[in-house]
């Protein structure tokens, strides 16, 4: 007897929360492992941001909202669009959904059957392939490696888009390598796009405000403005903003595509949890300068991590550009043996190896498309990276 969908087997469980699952479970064992596999920020979210929950609360806005958002916050979302990307969007081009993912899920769901092909550059976020499977689609990826510092060419994407293609993701800066793409690069994408006018390109953009050194973030609706009538452009407060429990997750694009996120999201979630929607509103619309102090933090421990793993022999790890991850290369590894005689052949068992006999948990790179390598999210303290980083290399200077 059948027990669940078609659809449902077409998917997997999310690699990065079944790892961060399994650290949890060892600590509640009392074992002594650094996780350093979720994509979350360790900092607290903003004091105002809280307080305008709070008074939310007490101000009784705790009914049902507009399926896809208030009209306070899909104001604060298009000031912010205007502020940050120079995109113009009125309210019915404004989606607001219960996280990032969900702005995602509902895009896709809403636009994809049967046969549709999703282009997706791998390494890649673990729930784009599975969300394009779920709908019905095909994801097709385009590999690029660290010799490429993780970010497709002009001539790849070309490549791989057929009269079948309905999508392409572009996420900078990347989870998981933190690889952003200049307006350079962007342009010359957008230059193959105009040839494929069938192509809708989704930019999720949730890194936006984690950037380094002299890195300028642009989206490619900002860059490519004929492409701005095919472009949904992603966002939410999870990431800048340490706002994750509070799952908010917002997108501009054209009306028509918005339209029919609402109608989907009508008939799942209805709308987001009004007392979050507030304090995204805050957030949006509030003081800003905090994001800098918060990215000289990340940057200190990004160099730190790259420097660290770049010492270990059989690990090369680019330096990425934004994001709070890095994504060694780890092919120097594969094929060595552990000092307990178990050959490492995969980078599952790496990280594996490494979570057993380190005390460090990572995501291997198999989950994002490209491997051998792993992620590792340096968004936790410099004390603790130090350690978990000395304990990586004592692993792996113990194999032969």
């Amino acid at each position: 007897m059948r027990t669940t969908s078609a659809a449902l087997d077409r998917i997997q469980p999310s690699a990065t929360l079944a790892m961060t699952s399994r650290v949890l479970d060892l600590k509640a064992k009392g074992v002594d492992v650094i996780g350093l596999g979720a994509g979350e920020p360790d900092f607290d979210t903003p004091d105002f941001v809280k307080d305008a929950a709070i008074a939310a609360i007490r101000a009784g806005k705790t009914k049902y909202t507009n399926v896809d958002g208030t009209a306070e916050l899909k104001a604060a979302i298009a000031a912010k669009f205007k502020r940050d990307n120079a995109l113009d969007y009125a309210a019915n081009q404004i989606s607001v959904n219960v996280g990032g993912k969900h702005t995602l899920f509902n895009a896709l769901v809403a636009t994809i059957d049967p046969g549709d092909e999703v282009v997706i550059p791998a390494p890649y976020w673990v729930s784009y392939p599975d969300i394009v499977q779920f709908a019905g689609g095909t994801p097709v990826f385009v590999k690029a490696g660290a010799d490429q510092n993780y970010k497709i060419t002009a001539e790849q994407l070309d490549a791989a888009i057929t009269a079948r293609t309905r999508w392409v993701i572009l996420n900078s800066p990347s989870n998981p390598t933190g690889a952003a793409y200049s307006a350079d690069e962007l342009k010359a994408l957008a230059e193959v796009l105009r040839r494929h006018p069938h192509v809708w390109v989704m930019a999720d953009d949730m890194y936006e405000h984690i950037v380094y050194d002299d890195f300028v973030f642009t989206t490619i609706a900002q860059v490519a403005p004929d492409l701005y009538e095919r472009t949904l452009t992603v966002n939410g407060c999870s990431k800048a903003y340490s706002m994750t429990g509070w799952r908010i997750g917002f997108a501009g694009g054209p009306a028509w595509l918005i339209k029919a996120m609402a109608k989907l999201q009508s008939q799942s979630t209805s709308n987001p949890c009004s007392i979050a929607q507030a304090a995204a509103t805050a957030a949006l619309n509030g003081e800003q300068s905090f994001l800098q102090d918060r990215n000289a933090a990340f940057q200190s421990r990004r160099d730190l991590v790259v420097s660290m793993l770049n010492q270990v022999n059989g690990l090369s790890c680019p330096r990425p550009e934004g994001a709070f991850y890095v994504y060694p290369d780890a092919s120097g590894l594969i094929g060595k043996t552990t000092p307990a005689g178990e050959r490492i052949d995969t980078d599952e068992a790496l990280v594996g190896y490494l979570l057993d006999t380190g005390r460090v948990a990572a995501v291997h790179g198999g989950a994002f498309g490209v491997e051998p390598a792993f992620r590792i999210s340096y968004a936790t303290s410099e004390e603790l990276l130090t350690e978990a980083c000395h304990r990586i290399q004592e692993a792996c200077a113990a194999l032969r």
